[in-house]
């Protein structure tokens, strides 16, 4: 698995895995830091042209799942993740990394069932810490990670 900063020609793969509309991708790759993970195994020269792909070089079957963050005041918040278990973890652990080295908290959103976030959030120390708000009528549980003192 290779884990990379997103493009804007990511944008229609992204929206495929989050069933969002690709103009919404386009603009969460240029509004926050995205990063995504990709098969390896099928991953070639990330300059080269995908010939007849309406992907634009992207393409959803390579993109394991994806990432979105910002830090504000003291903390960073996950806006966005979605993927494979193995993929949420390993895309999780970018921001838990960045706000290790600036002694920052990580907050991620997990929707009631989706064991994947909540099982990767787990694996890396994030512990549940209340009920979060709804999005489009679905409740979330915030998941915390308090810097190391």
């Amino acid at each position: 698995m290779n884990v990379r900063d997103a493009l804007e020609a990511d944008a229609d793969a992204l929206a495929a895995i989050a069933d969002s509309p690709t103009d919404v991708m386009r603009n969460l790759v240029h509004d926050r830091t995205v990063r995504v993970a990709e098969d390896g195994a099928r991953t070639t020269d990330p300059n080269a042209d995908v010939e007849g792909s309406q992907y634009d070089g992207s393409d959803p079957e390579d993109l394991l799942g994806f990432i979105s963050f910002d830090a504000q005041e003291e903390t960073v918040h996950v806006t966005q993740i979605d993927g494979t278990e193995d993929a949420c973890e390993r895309l999780l652990a970018e921001p838990v990394r960045f706000a290790d080295r600036e002694s920052m908290a990580v907050e991620v959103l997990v929707p009631i069932g989706d064991e994947d976030v909540k099982a990767a959030a787990e694996a890396l120390g994030f512990e549940e810490n209340g009920f979060g708000p709804q999005f489009d009528g679905s409740r979330t549980v915030r998941f915390r990670l308090e810097p190391d003192s």
